[in-house]
């Protein structure tokens, strides 16, 4: 073995170890009660420095690797190397000076403002290594407007202040805001079991089972693979609530049969990416932004959970609906083979039992009123002996430790991203441009909820490109919901359309992640497949502005309005019907072709709809009975003539 070899070997042994005690060391910290014994929680300042300085090590080593991979150049890893050591100093500082500001008062100098400073570079930098350089230049901003706010111009200008006390304390030294803030207590407390859950689901083996049942489902509808690839990709992304991850782990072997059925690489790769850009709406887990939501907010996870539920299923009936007319519009037909994908056999069934007893757990244990951490703990537990339903476990039981390792990596690198948005959120914070924000929205739209909805909506997609979900939904959100709120819509209502918004953004061009995760594999153009994927999930933009005008649509009292059955019911036949209409719009095609005025006035159509108000309604639904009746006299005609004869 070479010495190149050798160290590469010896870097990801470590990388694995130091995984290995993220994951335990965080689950300690959350673990509930067993009896009379409990490990954690542990006391709040040295844990946070410590468990942010082992991740750090390990996202520093993570570094190295790629270094000795050859895909970084030697200055990233000898910046990397002498970050790591800077910020390990900078947990050492944050924990001595914490503690003496819990026993009195501390004046912080120059000294504590430039250690701030350099935790925050180098939180920033390896957020921009891992996540790309939006997040990262967000955090620059900020550090530079907390710094030279007081100099800015009109209403971007700031109080004057010290600056050695402002970065110091907005930076670092504080357990409510910064990098080891409330957002970072947030993350560790109430992600980070589902992170590890969510690994340990992935690395039991049912995901290939998922796709083969999928698939054999599917296998007598015309748009075959792409339903297939919706189906597989909503019930992975129960399981992985990550849009990228989903679309590596179920594009593979989707894409390449969609494109075989006849769809173009660019459709291909859309339904792929939509598909798996909804896995992070999709309940129980969703994405780590739903966690963060039901904390901030102040609801139980549980509501979050039913709030969510009738949006998830509408936008996956969306993209079925889709893939329907599309297939009507190629003319393709339904082929129960499917090359490269066996029939599902009893293991395959079996090893369902992997998925869905954890989160029957999950759902169960928050019903009877338990953290979101206990119970993802407890399905955790659970899940391990469970997980010998497979043979492949059972042979290889050290997968489980490798699907741990595996989530701790994961969620140190997400700690980077989450530092980014901490360092946001303190300069959103600490020069008031969330009020600033608010005063300004309300004298522009004068009273208009919709206008607020639309900046607040172009807001999260500018900010979401290239950005995973959390960063850009907790950014927007500190920003444009006090608006809302002021506006009338609840805290709950205001949150889940950030929320929607966010998601969205990875299928959103120019900077579509998902979508050119899915690029890469359809052999599809990047812009392309995203502007085809934000057609074909559409629906994920409009949904929010459905249930922010009608709250009853998200079914809990939280929404801001009481639950009626019979208008609740009404509404899912408005979504459907719209959903329809938007399908058919969109892709040209119901029966035949559509000619442009009927395109035209489905849109319309749909749009009333949407829209609140009984006028409109009844507006809405007598011209999508004329238009579908109108679209149909020819096939009736056709018909008569054949029953004539």
């Amino acid at each position: 073995m070479s010495s190149s070899r050798l160290s590469l070997s010896v870097v990801s042994s470590v990388i694995a170890i130091l995984s290995f005690i993220i994951c335990m060391y965080g689950l300690a910290n959350v673990m509930p009660a067993i009896g009379d014994f409990r490990l954690g929680p542990f006391p709040l300042v040295s844990f946070r420095a410590s468990f942010f300085a082992l991740c750090v090590v390990t996202v520093a080593f993570a570094m190295y690797k790629s270094y000795l991979d050859g895909k970084a150049n030697v200055f990233v890893a000898l910046i990397s190397t002498v970050l790591m050591f800077g910020m390990l100093w900078c947990c050492w500082s944050f924990y001595q000076i914490s503690s003496e500001l819990d026993d009195g008062m501390f004046l912080f100098s120059s000294n504590e403002m430039w250690i701030a400073v350099l935790a925050s570079v180098g939180a920033l930098f390896f957020c921009w290594r891992i996540w790309g350089i939006p997040v990262a230049l967000l955090g620059v901003v900020g550090i530079l407007y907390m710094a030279t706010g007081q100099y800015w111009p009109g209403p971007l200008q700031t109080v004057s202040h010290d600056v050695n006390e402002t970065l110091a304390q907005n930076l670092l030294y504080s357990l409510d805001t910064g990098i080891l803030g409330s957002t970072f207590g947030i993350v560790i407390t109430t992600v980070f079991p589902f992170i590890i859950l969510g690994a340990l689901l992935e690395g039991v083996g049912a995901g290939d089972s998922m796709i083969r049942i999928a698939f054999h489902w599917m296998r007598k509808t015309a748009g075959g693979p792409a339903h297939a690839a919706v189906l597989s990709s909503a019930l992975f992304g129960t399981v992985s609530g990550s849009a990228v991850g989903n679309v590596v782990g179920t594009g593979v072997v989707t894409i390449p049969m969609i494109k075989r059925r006849g769809f173009s690489p660019n459709f291909a790769g859309a339904v792929e990416a939509s598909a798996s850009t909804g896995g992070q709406i999709m309940p129980p887990i969703m994405g780590a932004a739903a966690l963060v939501m039901a904390d901030f907010v102040g609801v139980n996870y549980m509501t979050v959970i039913i709030a969510v539920l009738v949006p998830s299923i509408a936008y996956y009936a969306s993209l079925f609906a889709m893939i329907v007319f599309e297939s009507r519009r190629l003319d393709i037909k339904a082929d129960d083979e499917y090359d490269g994908v066996e029939k599902p056999n009893n293991q395959d069934y079996l090893n369902l039992l992997l998925i869905f007893i954890p989160l029957a757990i999950i759902v169960a244990l928050l019903l009877y009123g338990l953290s979101p951490s206990g119970a993802s703990i407890t399905a955790l537990a659970c899940l391990l002996p469970l997980s010998l339903i497979n043979p492949d476990i059972r042979k290889k039981p050290v997968k489980l430790l490798k699907s741990l390792c595996v989530g701790g990596r994961t969620f140190a690198g997400l700690l980077m991203a989450i530092a980014a948005v901490s360092i946001v959120i303190s300069a959103l914070s600490a020069t008031g441009v969330p009020v600033k924000f608010s005063v300004l929205l309300a004298s522009v739209v004068s009273n208009s909820l919709l206008v607020s909805l639309l900046i607040a909506a172009f807001c999260c997609i500018v900010l979401g490109m290239g950005m995973p979900t959390l960063p850009a939904y907790v950014t927007v959100a500190t920003i444009a919901i006090p608006a809302m709120e002021q506006l009338g819509l609840a805290p709950l209502t205001a949150h889940m359309f950030v929320f929607f918004i966010a998601v969205g953004s990875a299928i959103t061009p120019p900077v579509a992640i998902a979508a050119f995760a899915a690029a890469s594999i359809s052999k599809g153009g990047p812009i392309g497949t995203s502007v085809q994927a934000s057609k074909v999930g559409i629906m994920i933009f409009i949904i929010p502005f459905t249930f922010a005008f009608n709250p009853m649509l998200l079914t809990v009292e939280d929404s801001g309005v009481p639950f009626d059955l019979v208008s609740w019911v009404w509404l899912l036949i408005k979504l459907t019907v719209g959903i329809l209409l938007t399908a058919t719009a969109l892709t040209g095609f119901h029966m035949r072709k559509l000619q442009f005025y009927e395109i035209v006035a489905r849109l319309v159509a749909a749009i009333m709809l949407f829209a609140p108000g009984i006028l409109w309604d009844q507006i809405g639904i007598s011209l999508a009975i004329f238009l579908w009746v109108w679209h149909l006299r020819h096939d009736l005609k056709v018909l008569q003539r054949f029953k004539g004869a």
